[in-house]
């Protein structure tokens, strides 16, 4: 097996994938060392238009998001800009109501802050209302004690990091990975929180129904209530499309894999790469309700399964996209999709890089 292999490998796969009719249209990129082994893209990116996918239409990716937006901090962390034991009421007085006043920066990243929890009623319209949400939340009494407990942030994360760096900084969190991310890697049309108006049409369609719903009186449902559960027409809303919400994002499969290739290169210093990718808690997911691992901002597991923990860090899309970068490999790869899932197909472009790659 070598580099060359993996492209016609990967290519024969999304074939494959897109003929049976189990994927309407994907994106694959894997870059190795700074070198891209595979940019490719395969199927419709609307079916009502019949439009191809091309390597630079954007997906709704889901929490995917979620590990650009901790990738920001991180580079502002190791610019100066920021500590990890910074207390957010620091920069943000109001969010140290109910005893939060000792919520760190770090808590934040690693899902430890205890303010997974939103509002029965809140509505897809409300997330895109960026004062209003970080005033709910800076309002809201936490589940626990910051720092002493893990839970997933589903929808707060992003508000409660973006409104952390703005508070610090004085820029929005869009802004902050336009200056100090995207636009230097040249890829600041292709890794959104809020799509541009003038790039909606290059956003491809989400299509299907393969959406579990969180269990009525479950944790779950207190942080991710029924008006806020993602799903095809949620991901298709143009209001949220275009919305700072950076929990979710939208985004290109070469894109959003050059933020990760850099960050395996030039972007952090190999000790803080290192600190990203190392274990931060294992223990009880008190949303999700399972046991769990969480790396430093990210999740620590490659979709696979393979890789070793404190090698692999990234995030995983609610409708089964990816992205993510491993140490130990010197790989970057992001699989994009727009028929909402399960990670299979993830899982299997994965595996296949892997044994490729061997």
């Amino acid at each position: 097996m070598s580099e060359e292999s993996l492209g016609p490998a990967i290519g024969a796969l999304l074939d494959e994938l897109i003929d049976s009719g189990a994927e309407l249209g994907l994106q694959v990129a894997v870059i190795r060392h700074g070198r891209t082994l595979v940019d490719a893209a395969r199927g419709v990116a609307d079916p009502r238009t019949a439009a191809p996918v091309e390597p630079g239409t954007l997906f709704w990716a889901g929490s995917t998001a979620k590990g650009v937006a901790a990738s920001v901090a991180h580079v502002l962390v190791e610019r100066g800009a920021l500590s990890y034991d910074m207390r957010v009421a620091e920069v943000w007085p109001e969010f140290g109501s109910h005893g939060k006043d000792r919520t760190t920066l770090r808590h934040v990243l690693t899902h430890t802050a205890g303010v997974p929890g939103l509002p029965s009623g809140t509505s897809a319209a409300d997330l895109c209302d960026w004062d209003g949400m970080c005033a709910v939340i800076a309002d809201a009494e936490p589940w626990w004690e910051p720092g002493t407990r893990f839970g997933y942030h589903a929808k707060t994360f992003g508000f409660l990091l973006g409104e952390t760096l703005h508070r610090a900084t004085g820029e929005p969190i869009s802004a902050l990975l336009r200056t100090h991310v995207t636009g230097p890697l040249g890829v600041a049309d292709e890794v959104h929180f809020g799509v541009p108006r003038p790039l909606l049409p290059r956003v491809a369609r989400q299509v299907g129904s393969d959406t579990r719903r969180p269990e009525p009186g479950s944790a779950l449902s207190r942080a991710m209530p029924p008006g806020v559960v993602p799903d095809a027409d949620y991901a298709n809303r143009p209001d949220l499309l275009t919305s700072d919400i950076p929990a979710e994002g939208t985004m290109s499969a070469r894109g959003v894999a050059r933020i990760y290739a850099a960050l395996l290169g030039h972007l952090v210093s190999p000790a803080r790469r290192a600190e990203m990718a190392a274990i931060a808690f294992t223990g009880m997911d008190e949303v999700m309700g399972f046991p769990t691992s969480c790396a430093f901002g990210y999740g620590p597991f490659r979709p696979s399964g393979r890789g070793r923990p404190g090698s692999t860090f990234g995030w995983l899309g609610a409708n089964g996209s990816t992205a993510f970068a491993d140490i130990d490999s010197g790989v970057a790869v992001a699989v994009m999709r727009n028929r909402f899932g399960d990670f299979t197909t993830a899982a299997r472009m994965d595996q296949l890089i892997v044994d490729e790659l061997a």
